[in-house]
């Protein structure tokens, strides 16, 4: 791979490296969420910002109350992704944007900006669909992109616990690594590696319900969006794969 327009000898001559080894793409989004939040926390006032998480936020009560008032409903247009933006405080916005360095980095290296970007607003939208079935009453709204960044997590998982293929060069003989493939669903079941880590993921999602039956307090994360996002993600990452050149 060619960064920053220098090649290996180019590098090599001039003792420098890249700055930034995360794709351009995933560093944009990353300083997005940096900025979206700074601009709402220092530039809002309370009042501002209740009208902010009043547009973008997703809440799902707006779902029953559009039958009275269909102008409620209208938000519900974007805010299935541009919750995705919006964070609760510091602590939630930096969990939230290293998460997603590490999972949408790869993906964004084997699919592209596009496929990444799909793949992460897609997931948020199932997940604040799944958000929506079980909280439809409550008045509860949903902020945070985790609920993508788990779909990018689940695309992820259909790969990096694949062995690497390498292969002889047909012309020269050079051994050279043509990546990873594409697990099937049931090919991650098969393997304990994977099929370990969605089990410990999804059952640590699936506790946060139980967790109050414990401990008597609530912890505020979004199960629900977790675990509608890592399912959109792990089932929609094979339309992105292309046959790959021998």
């Amino acid at each position: 791979m060619v960064e920053n327009g220098q090649g290996p000898q180019q590098q090599a001559v001039s003792g420098r490296e890249p700055v930034f080894l995360l794709p351009g793409a995933v560093t944009a989004v990353a300083a997005l969420f940096v900025v979206i939040h700074l601009a709402s926390t220092l530039v809002l006032n309370p009042e501002g910002q209740v009208e902010f998480l009043f547009w973008f936020a997703f809440q799902p009560l707006r779902i029953v109350a559009a039958p009275q008032d269909p102008s409620l409903a209208i938000p519900l247009i974007w805010t299935p992704f541009t919750h995705a933006f919006l964070h609760g405080g510091w602590e939630h916005l930096l969990v939230n944007t290293a998460w997603f360095a590490i999972f949408a980095t790869p993906v964004a290296r084997r699919y592209g900006t596009g496929p990444m970007l799909a793949i992460f607003l897609v997931s948020a939208a199932a997940g604040a669909a799944l958000f929506a079935a079980t909280t439809l009453l409550t008045g509860a709204y949903l902020v945070g992109a985790s609920g993508g960044v788990a779909g990018l997590t689940g695309a992820a998982v259909r790969f990096i616990f694949q062995p690497v293929v390498v292969a002889n060069h047909p012309e020269t003989g050079e051994r050279v690594v043509l990546g990873r493939h594409l697990a099937r669903p049931i090919d991650l079941w098969r393997d304990p590696r994977p099929r370990f880590f969605i089990l410990i993921w999804v059952l640590l999602n699936a506790a946060v319900p139980l967790l109050p039956l414990l401990t008597g307090s609530m912890l505020s994360v979004a199960w629900q969006a977790h675990l509608g996002g890592f399912a959109a993600g792990l089932l929609m990452v094979g339309l992105f794969e292309r046959p790959r050149r021998q």
